[in-house]
């Protein structure tokens, strides 16, 4: 991809587009006519103006969109089904306002079909080359798209890697100028500085950090987080340490071996998907090769819920039960 290419004035493109009704034709208004804000998406600077008819992909982008007071910029959700309910959510009040659109994947039918003129989601969740949605080719149909900082780490073209949760301060500072709340974004923000700050107080100087298995899924090879998710994150404020912390990458596949190699003295469960949580605590307890696991050994466990694992404000949340958790741990030898 050539960095230099103006993708994004695509959106010009639908200046001219016709809408045939029953009562004749409508002319769509020209985006490119109203005021513009200036927004990087990754690491590429693209003018947006006001969205006002927004698909949103998953909770993460959802709850975005919520703590900035823009549910009425949001034309629905799509929200595939390894994904929590929405009623478990401490949003649920306003999902009950919004229409789900799908419970498929992201793809450019639906995004077309529903009039959208925005699209939030992540690179590689949501946006995908392999399913055809993507932010070049919503550009060329004159459709605006917002990727999540923490998912630019390998965007081509334009990547930016972040710390996740300051990527997710970025997100909620982006989009309050976007759609035209900059205040509200600063302060919501603010208030979650000053929680995670509180949570890294609470953290006992004198204590060694205990290192962390985070599973997400997989029984040959397991699926685990590496540096630019927000569990890693999340367990350094809450005084531990993700044993996979070093690894330069989003999720990825590991090994057993390296598992036992790294010892870790607790594991966190991310609870989504096909298997609920406690299953797949069975299944690690099962393992012969993690018997002599400390964490295995100890039954430390801690389930996070998925929508405080992925990017949203929910991180926040999952920050201050990990750091209640951790505090409730037995010193590390």
């Amino acid at each position: 991809m050539n960095p230099s290419r103006h993708r994004r004035l695509g959106v010009t493109a639908i200046a001219g587009l016709v809408l045939l009704t029953g009562c004749g034709a409508q002319v769509r208004e020209d985006p490119a006519a109203a005021p513009s804000t200036v927004v990087e998406r990754c690491a590429e600077p693209v003018p947006y103006p006001r969205p006002a008819r927004t698909v949103t992909y998953e909770a993460g982008s959802t709850d975005k969109l919520l703590v900035l007071g823009l549910a009425d910029a949001i034309r629905g959700y799509v929200m595939p089904p390894a994904n929590p309910p929405v009623t478990e959510s401490p949003y649920a009040d306003q999902y009950a306002r919004l229409e789900l659109l799908s419970t498929d994947l992201l793809n450019r039918e639906l995004v077309v079909d529903a009039g959208a003129d925005m699209v939030v989601a992540g690179w590689r969740s949501g946006f995908s080359d392999e399913r055809g949605i993507t932010p070049e080719l919503l550009d060329g149909l004159g459709i605006q798209s917002f990727m999540h900082t923490e998912t630019c780490f390998n965007y081509p073209g334009f990547p930016e890697q972040v710390p996740p949760l300051e990527a997710l301060y970025s997100d909620l500072d982006r989009l309050g100028r976007i759609y035209g709340v900059p205040d509200r974004a600063r302060d919501v923000i603010a208030s979650y500085r000053a929680r995670v700050a509180a949570v890294e107080q609470a953290v006992p100087a004198d204590r060694a950090r205990p290192g962390v298995f985070v599973y997400d899924s997989g029984t040959d090879r397991p699926r685990s987080a590496g540096s630019q998710v927000p569990p890693t994150d999340l367990l350094r404020i809450a005084g531990a340490e993700n044993i996979f912390g070093d690894t330069p990458s989003r999720w990825n596949e590991v090994t057993w071996e390296a598992v036992v190699d790294r010892q870790p003295q607790a594991i966190v469960i991310v609870d989504y998907g096909d298997r609920s949580a406690e299953e797949k605590i069975q299944f690690l307890r099962s393992l012969p090769q993690l018997q002599g696991v400390p964490a295995i050994r100890d039954d430390r466990f801690f389930v996070l819920d998925y929508n405080e694992a992925i990017s949203g404000p929910r991180n926040i949340d999952g920050a201050e039960k990990l750091g209640a958790w951790v505090r409730s741990l037995p010193p590390t030898s």
